[in-house]
């Protein structure tokens, strides 16, 4: 049975180019970030030390949440509580009208993807510039991103560039040069925010001990987006938070090298008060968090801190690229996000996965993101989703294998299907395994037949 995944994975790798220049790129970002890890002789006890660091965080995330607003509080910061997508875009838009803005400008934020925040301030004549050069790219092109930290990365300059030639970005016509492209990016943005009465900024950690909020850039866009307009507003999902400067410590040597093999990230910004003159608001969402973190067996999903090393080192996601998930997060971790979502309605991004478990050996916090893939897999059934070929392929193996006389009689006859032409076995709807694949060509004795002649040792 086809999934929606596998359909348009069929589409990306049509493109034998692309595939395996995405292919390489991404195992590159994976090189990056094992040669930053052997750097460090602690790397092992840091991915531990952040897994049980998030483990007590959301176990008592109640009291960290008081301790965290009150902070911000004191501060003279004004902090909301928003249950879900719903009451996060009402409040954003609220924030805004009360002063009058009509142009936001932002940095990246996933949660506000979660929430479909843009569309939802355009649709109440809110315009939204996205300031993340990627970002911005992909908003450019009404596009959704197609990786959570290297959001346009499945695009080449080229495309890039005849698109900016397009919206009069770019004045030199068939120029694709990065730095000329680059340039022309910061001169345009830098007309955004001038303009902008209000600019947003995600949270990749929330210090609850002094109430940061803290911020990882390679670009500096947050910085600019916090620094000029006066009104600052902070779009943070409540499993952000860590208790202490400590501990952010711990995780600050963990993502970038994580994420983008870096040792750390060009801006690293902690905002925890207004600027003078200005305002700031801090909207905590739950938005399904608090399910999560009752699901006994999958609530280790909120230690993710969005990384993506799970999905730089993910073989399917890096030859089928991040629109062939129905999530909005791809990869490992969208799988799961996704689940925790919606099981039914993402339960065929579930067999984008070959359980190699790479991404649990990569992930810095230890979430475990292929085992979580593993566990959701026995739930099909439950769902009402198990692929019928395969349950059925399940049910005959049982037998034969129950069978020891049949098994081994079977085994006997198995070279036979070595005469069978690779035209029968490639059969799309009947072997949809044999697709890409050559015919294995079976032994003419079996392992358990040279094991008793004591061929094999």
């Amino acid at each position: 049975m086809s999934t929606i995944h596998s359909k348009r994975a069929a589409r990306f790798v049509a493109d034998a180019e692309k595939t395996s220049w995405h292919d390489a790129t991404f195992w590159s970002v994976r090189e990056k970030r094992d040669k930053m890890a052997q750097q460090l002789p602690e790397w092992e006890d840091l991915r531990e030390h952040a897994s049980q660091i998030k483990k007590h965080t959301i176990t008592h995330l109640a009291d960290y949440l008081e301790q965290f607003s009150n902070s911000l509080e004191s501060r003279g910061v004004k902090v909301h509580w928003a249950k879900d997508a719903t009451e996060f875009n009402e409040t954003v838009l609220s924030i805004l009208q009360s002063h009058g803005v009509t142009k936001m400008v932002k940095s990246k934020s996933m949660l506000t993807e979660e929430c479909e925040m843009n569309p939802y301030l355009e649709q109440h004549g809110i315009d939204v510039v996205e300031t993340d050069l990627g970002e911005r790219i992909i908003q450019l092109l009404h596009q959704k991103p197609s990786h959570i930290v290297m959001p346009a990365i499945h695009l080449k300059r080229e495309e890039v560039g005849r698109m900016f030639e397009e919206k009069g970005i770019s004045k030199e016509k068939g120029n694709y040069d990065p730095t000329y492209l680059t340039h022309c990016a910061r001169l345009h943005l830098r007309d955004q925010f001038m303009q902008a009465g209000a600019g947003m900024t995600g949270c990749n950690f929330g210090v609850a001990a002094t109430g940061d909020c803290v911020v990882c850039t390679n670009e500096g866009n947050a910085d600019m987006t916090t620094s000029m307009p006066k009104l600052h507003i902070v779009a943070m999902g409540i499993e952000k938070l860590v208790p202490d400067y400590k501990s952010l410590a711990v995780f600050q040597r963990l993502l970038c090298r994580s994420a983008t093999g870096q040792p750390t990230t060009a801006f690293t910004s902690h905002f925890r008060q207004a600027r003078p003159g200005g305002e700031m608001h801090v909207v905590l969402v739950d938005n399904g968090r608090s399910d999560m973190l009752a699901d006994t067996e999958h609530w280790q999903t909120l230690k993710c801190m969005r990384c993506g090393a799970c999905i730089n080192t993910c073989p399917v996601y890096r030859r089928s690229g991040g629109y062939s998930y129905t999530y909005f997060i791809p990869g490992p971790v969208g799988v799961n996000l996704g689940m925790l979502r919606d099981p039914r309605k993402y339960s065929d991004n579930v067999s984008a996965c070959t359980l190699c478990l790479s991404c649990d050996n990569v992930c810095p916090s230890k979430v475990g993101p292929g085992s979580q893939i593993y566990v959701w897999r026995q739930s099909l059934e439950k769902l009402g989703k198990a692929d019928k070929l395969k349950k059925a392929m399940s049910a005959g193996m049982e037998y034969l294998f129950d069978r020891p006389a049949l098994y081994t009689t079977a085994l006997k006859f198995a070279p036979l299907a070595n005469y069978v032409p690779d035209c029968l076995t490639n059969i799309g709807n009947i072997n949809a395994w044999g697709i890409g694949h050559a015919m294995p060509e079976f032994a003419k004795k079996s392992f358990h037949e040279l094991w008793k002649e004591g061929k094999v040792k």
